[in-house]
């Protein structure tokens, strides 16, 4: 059977130009021969449409949009994801052939864990689903529902499904394509059938989807997998008989089969009216996966592109320092957006020195972009004039050093709101996490590139991207010790354990949820682990008013890990 799996970019409220791309793909896969065409899961609306969907006409539209998808399926059958309005709200899988709706699965099993919400919109459908396609039963699931072993999806192997897809929009973190294909692997060769999993790519607020849809055979040996990071429509052949006949050579599932009846709907028997010549066959198409650090460069490069572009922006502007952190996101910037679509600004002040201050130059000029120079000393010198009387006798602190940085915030959203451009900040996990940043400074802007980066990956980012021709990063940058220079002679360290300790400790009490002793325990000095188990905690105001920052970590901070910014428990 020659199914298709297109992998498409949707923007989350524009059933529109969504439906465009639904409507676009169904005529190709049709085309190629495809008896079957695959969607993401909520493909019509964009996931997560979030309070969208207590929006009546939002569903009104939605289902508008699928009877009119359904009028373009002669020839060919569609499953495209929706939310279906019955009673209640469901997040479902419409079936459409021979130009209208013949059923609809409804999702069973709604995470409501780290980013997802799903108990919030959605009511759980209460079992699996089979529909026989031109003589082959398949199965049909939505996300959730096979990352768990059981039903739906073995009750629908046990009801005979040879093939059983997956609409999914899974969320990126770096390895989970990998891990994916581990997990569908194993259920394939549970339920000795194959699996097609289809995944939504794009950008979305703080989420990023990979794509990388794929297809495996009831062994759990990949046939199939699209490109991570771009729209594909993934054409696969799949031999439907193989799981049959292993079922006769293997009977580990009759158990289950012999036991109750499953719960499973079976909907109406379909005709796809594909035709294939009898020597054509569908090239075996299997895009390599890339490794962790190219994975997480590019659902950097894409969830900026799809940041700007989706919500108006075709310009965006950076403070360029000269130092790691903004090399790297002007690095990305140009990736996503393309040179003449980027400004960086350098804005020195008395304490900037020679060094940054002459490689920002020749990093903008090793990127082609534009740089803006508005130094900030004066401005900085009548602030500390205007606020002289009030601070009498009163040394100079960290306050005078935010007042730098809230000056470079101020110009950089000055240059956004007279240009219209989109103002990227530079701040990483790391400093984010202990609050080694300022409100309304250098945590000014509407994306933040890097927020859920570590400052150790930022430098082995860094190198990759370092890695291509115009190798655009000078390696005084990558060499120096990292430095705010808001006063003189500044290192992070003075202020911080080094970075490779930070990280640790970060990684188990924010990623792990470790505690003190299981953190001491590790190896880490009690003391480090005191003071920065105090810094994260003290940092959550200031995190909660941070711009939002692309997800690649199993933790990101914002709508992943939700900590009470009044909380007494001390870690």
């Amino acid at each position: 059977m020659r199914i298709a799996l297109a992998q498409i970019n949707a923007t989350v409220g524009d059933i529109p130009a969504n439906e465009a791309r639904i409507s676009r793909d169904i005529a190709r896969a049709r085309e190629l021969g495809a008896a079957l065409v695959v969607f993401p899961e909520l493909a019509l609306t964009g996931y997560p449409p979030e309070d969208l969907l207590l929006k009546e006409h939002l569903l009104e539209d939605a289902e508008a949009a699928i009877s009119r998808l359904a009028r373009a399926t002669s020839g060919i059958v569609a499953m495209v994801g929706y939310p279906e309005r019955d009673r209640d709200v469901h997040n479902a899988a419409a079936v459409l052939a021979d130009g209208r709706l013949h059923g609809v699965y409804r999702k069973n099993r709604l995470p409501n864990y780290g980013v997802f919400d799903e108990h919030r919109y959605f009511r759980s459908g209460r079992s699996g689903a089979i529909v026989d396609i031109d003589g082959v039963t398949i199965g049909i699931t939505i996300c959730e529902d096979i990352w768990i072993s059981g039903p739906p999806a073995s009750a629908e192997a046990s009801a005979g499904a040879q093939l059983i897809v997956n609409l999914s929009a899974s969320p990126f973190q770096s390895g989970k394509g990998t891990e994916r294909e581990r997990m569908i692997g194993q259920r394939a060769r549970d339920g000795l059938c194959a699996i097609a999993f289809c995944g939504l790519v794009g950008g979305q607020d703080e989420l990023l989807f990979d794509g990388h849809s794929f297809v495996v055979d009831h062994e759990g040996t990949v046939l199939a997998r699209a490109p991570q990071f771009e729209e594909s429509l993934l054409l696969c052949d799949v031999d439907t008989q193989a799981a049959a006949a292993a079922r006769l050579r293997d009977t580990r599932t009759r158990p289950a089969a012999d036991g109750d009846e499953p719960a499973v709907d079976r909907l109406p028997r379909l005709a796809s009216g594909a035709r294939i010549a009898d020597a054509d066959t569908a090239p075996a198409a299997i895009a390599p996966v890339l490794d962790p650090v190219a994975e997480v460069w590019n659902a950097l490069v894409l969830g900026t592109r799809d940041y700007a572009h989706k919500n108006g922006f075709e310009h965006a502007v950076l403070g360029l320092s000269g130092g790691i952190d903004s090399a790297v996101v002007a690095c990305i910037a140009v990736d996503a957006l393309g040179p003449e679509h980027v400004t960086c600004v350098t804005m020195p002040s008395r304490y900037t020195s020679e060094g940054t201050y002459g490689d920002a130059g020749l990093l903008a000029q090793g990127l082609t972009v534009p740089l803006l120079d508005i130094p900030i000393a004066q401005a900085a010198e009548l602030y500390d004039a205007m606020l002289a009387p009030h601070f009498a006798g009163r040394d100079a602190d960290l306050t005078e050093e935010n007042l730098q940085s809230r000056i470079r915030g101020n110009l950089l959203m000055a240059l956004s709101n007279k240009f219209g451009w989109l103002v990227l900040t530079t701040g990483n996990k790391s400093e984010m996490a202990v609050g080694y940043s300022t409100l309304y400074g250098d945590s000014a802007g509407g994306l933040a590139v890097i927020k859920d980066v570590p400052k150790t990956l930022v430098y082995t980012l860094a190198e990759h991207r370092n890695a291509r021709e115009d190798r655009p990063i000078p390696h005084s940058i990558i060499d120096r010790p990292p430095s705010a220079e808001l006063r003189p002679d500044q290192r992070d360290e003075d202020s911080l354990p080094p970075y490779e300790i930070l990280d640790g400790i970060l990684e188990g009490y924010v990623e792990e949820d470790l505690g003190r002793e299981q953190l001491v325990a590790r190896g880490f000095d009690a003391a480090t682990v005191d003071r920065i188990i105090r810094l994260v905690d003290l940092a959550e105001y200031k995190r909660r008013q941070q711009p939002p920052g692309i997800k690649v970590t199993s933790r990101a901070f914002g709508r992943d890990r939700r900590m009470p910014i009044t909380n007494r428990y001390g870690g």
